[in-house]
């Protein structure tokens, strides 16, 4: 008999070293099929080990990039659904996701594998999710109240949901449900977009050497300065949005030009010194500066624009801080490039709204 167990003991080292091999091996997958030979292997050798290899597949979640956790998810699915007793697979899911330290893409990829092994206690656990630090966990939970407004207090539910909801489709439901109940909605407040701004332009983007062309805002702002633009003096001239999430129209101010350059700049007072992000939408080349630091810059041109299209970590020092946006309109004309506009917001990794 103890033959029996040195033997399966020895045969549990290797497996358990086995397994951390393997799932390093699904967690290192690049982009461009990097590392996909080494992934099928393991994946396969994750999968047989069963409902056990689920804590180190969440562990190794969201640490590296979409490819990686793409195979880890995969493994997942594989894993629960093959699993006899489901419940061995969503013990540790459920754990897992309680855990609000974890990556967000772990602990999504935890509450997606806990409904796949034991629907009914992920719709139990769900609606605690409401105030989640993930986005995407707590929009299952908004979903759910804005589902029961339809047919309870909705006016007290509608505002429930908005108190929690951070996606623009589920925003546009609730603020249209509390319009037609006679609550006004102050949508750019509930997301933190940045409404007023000082234009400076139009500066020149001819052959788009305007995005990499160091124009006077980048060295000073001065609000009462005037420069020399692409077609005589220009200077500062304040303009506010009056648009529900927040888009500046540059060509109101500046008139609808092609192959220009454009600033906007606003100050931000934050109460205290915290980490936030700025989220930024925008279809014309840009770049973004906070207190003189370039956060980020994108050089592209009319390929779509959405709310929260890129997200910038930022640091806010106490009291005023300034933001500076470039953005560049080049030189197409059909009807779908005249959009030269972004908006903006600061919030926190949330998508809670940092109030101005």
């Amino acid at each position: 008999m103890k033959l029996v167990f040195a033997a399966m003991l020895a045969a549990a080292v290797p497996l358990h070293a086995g397994l951390d091999e393997s799932v390093k091996a699904l967690a290192s997958v690049g982009r461009e099929g990097k590392g996909n030979d080494a992934a099928s292997a393991a994946w396969r050798e994750v999968v047989n080990v069963g409902t056990s290899a689920i804590p180190a597949l969440l562990a190794a979640a969201g640490k590296g990039n979409p490819v990686a956790d793409n195979w880890l998810r995969l493994a997942g699915d594989a894993i629960v659904s093959g699993a006899e007793r489901k419940a061995d697979a969503a013990a540790p899911s459920l754990a897992f996701l309680k855990d609000t330290s974890h990556p967000a893409a772990a602990r999504v990829l935890a509450f997606d594998l806990l409904r796949q092994a034991d629907a009914a206690a992920a719709d139990t656990v769900e609606p605690s999710l409401i105030s989640d630090p993930v986005q995407a966990l707590r929009r299952g939970a908004v979903q759910r109240v804005i589902d029961a407004a339809k047919s309870g207090d909705a006016k007290a539910l509608y505002t429930k949901a908005l108190e929690a909801v951070r996606d623009e489709d589920q925003t546009k439901v609730i603020a249209s449900a509390l319009e037609k109940l006679g609550v006004k909605v102050d949508l750019p407040r509930h997301f933190g977009f940045l409404m007023k701004w000082n234009v400076i332009g139009p500066f020149d983007n001819t052959e788009r050497k305007g995005f990499d062309t160091v124009f006077p805002p980048e060295k000073e702002v001065m609000l009462d300065a005037t420069y020399d633009g692409k077609n005589g003096q220009v200077k500062w001239q304040p303009v506010e949005s009056a648009d529900d999430y927040g888009k500046l129209d540059i060509n109101k101010p500046l008139g609808a030009k092609k192959e220009v350059t454009a600033y906007a700049v606003t100050t931000f007072d934050s109460a205290t010194e915290r980490e936030a992000e700025l989220r930024l939408g925008c279809k014309n080349a840009w770049k973004v500066w906070l207190n003189g630091e370039l956060l980020f810059s994108r050089d592209e041109y009319h390929r779509g624009q959405k709310m929260d299209q890129y997200t910038m970590k930022a640091h806010l020092k106490k009291g005023a801080n300034t933001i500076l946006v470039k953005a560049c309109q080049n030189e197409q004309t059909e009807q779908w490039t005249v959009e030269w506009e972004f908006q903006l917001r600061v919030c926190d990794s949330t998508g809670t709204a940092i109030l101005n």
